[in-house]
């Protein structure tokens, strides 16, 4: 703000010394040139009322368009009586007064309106000497005089565009920031909404999956214990129920944690972060998962970390709900760039899925829409599952 105001003083500044300069010379050489004149006293008063026209023009300015007219036309009177009064023989600098009008005029008005003004200043000066002096020296005085007026009031208009192109880029700079503003804040909101929504997610995860396996963990120690004297042949099933049932809680529980982490190191592509997670994960003895990658390409982070908790969250799926036998995921990371994940399981209604508020597969897509892919859920019951996650590409519509 502070150098925004010495800039805008210095063009003030300049303005004013100008105007002063060429005033006190007009005044000063009229003082010279009719000092023992009887039309001294004359033209003094006339140069007075100029100046005291010109101090008023700023209150005048305020009022509006109309009267800064008003104020033009009052002195343009008293310029052309100055120059045109027949007894003053010396007139010809007496039309630099035209030039602080010029000035005024660039400053306050558009520049066709101003240049239309400063044409009929020139036929004023140049009417006066086309009638009293030769055509050489007639148009050595106009070109003399009309090029400082157009000169002044030139720079005038130049120091108006400059300090509106520079209020222009303050505006658009103050626009930039609130804008930056809201951004950061409407990304502190998305983020804490993001964290409320992975927070409802493991909530019911753990509602829906570790909650309910240790549960039956529960009825089946309780079973056991019941068994343990009426018949102690039965207990034997009942414990090898209970350990998969603790794998099962495990392998949950190492899922729920694994998807805490804020970041996920992707060391080796996302072919090694997909395989190591199939290594790790307990799967059942029945089911067998297998990897097949084509391609080479290097898949940006976000895009790589985003495909593995599709990844991740259809193969937990596959564990706890598909009752799959055999699991396939194909990573193409070429172009086009696609992942698929099937499985031979029981399979479900995806209609029956998504309206009961899946939220595995809320999950999935929202992930997706994340990082610009589509995500596309095919399955009916007993005839497995396929979800395939694609890259979008201009013109291509989300399904």
């Amino acid at each position: 703000m502070t150098a925004k105001r010495s800039i805008d003083w210095i063009y003030q500044g300049v303005f004013y010394l100008v105007v002063g300069l060429i005033y006190i010379a007009i005044f000063l050489r009229s003082f010279l040139l009719y000092r023992d004149h009887p039309v001294l006293w004359q033209v003094l008063g006339l140069l007075l009322l100029f100046i005291g026209l010109f101090l008023l023009e700023i209150t005048f300015a305020k009022r509006g368009n109309i009267w800064f007219h008003i104020y033009l036309i009052l002195q343009t009177i008293l310029t052309s009586l100055l120059i045109y009064g027949p007894e003053f023989n010396e007139y010809d600098y007496f039309s630099l007064l035209f030039a602080i009008l010029g000035m005024q005029l660039m400053r306050q008005l558009s520049a066709k309106v101003s240049l239309s003004w400063i044409l009929i200043f020139l036929v004023l000066i140049g009417y006066k000497f086309f009638r009293f002096e030769e055509p050489i020296e007639w148009l050595t005085r106009l070109l003399l005089f009309g090029s400082i007026i157009v000169f002044l009031a030139s720079y005038s208009l130049a120091a108006r565009r400059a300090q509106e192109s520079r209020r222009y880029n303050q505006s658009l700079m103050q626009q930039l920031q609130d804008a930056n503003q809201n951004l950061e804040q409407y990304s502190d909101t998305l983020e804490k909404l993001g964290i409320a929504r992975e927070r409802q997610r493991l909530a019911r995860e753990l509602h829906d999956s570790v909650t309910q396996t240790i549960f039956s963990m529960t009825l089946t120690t309780q079973s056991a214990l019941l068994l343990l004297n009426r018949g102690p042949a039965q207990v034997k099933p009942q414990l090898e129920r209970l350990n998969l049932l603790v794998q099962n809680a495990m392998t949950e529980m190492h899922t729920l944690i694994s998807e805490l982490r804020p970041e996920l190191e992707l060391d080796g592509g996302l072919e090694t972060v997909i395989r190591q997670h199939i290594n790790r994960q307990h799967l059942p003895d029945r089911l067998s998962v297998t990897l097949k990658v084509d391609g080479q390409q290097v898949l940006p982070p976000l895009e790589a970390q985003g495909l593995f908790r599709i990844a991740q969250e259809a193969l937990n799926n596959v564990v706890k709900h598909s009752d799959a036998s055999k699991a396939n995921v194909h990573l193409h990371i070429d172009e086009p760039y696609w992942i698929e994940i099937d499985d031979d399981g029981q399979g479900f209604d995806t209609q029956q899925a998504f309206g009961g508020g899946h939220i595995g597969l809320a999950v999935m897509h929202e992930r997706a829409e994340e990082i610009g892919w589509n995500l596309i859920i095919q399955s009916e019951p007993g005839k497995g599952t396929h979800i395939r996650v694609e890259r979008m590409y201009p013109g291509k519509e989300r399904v």
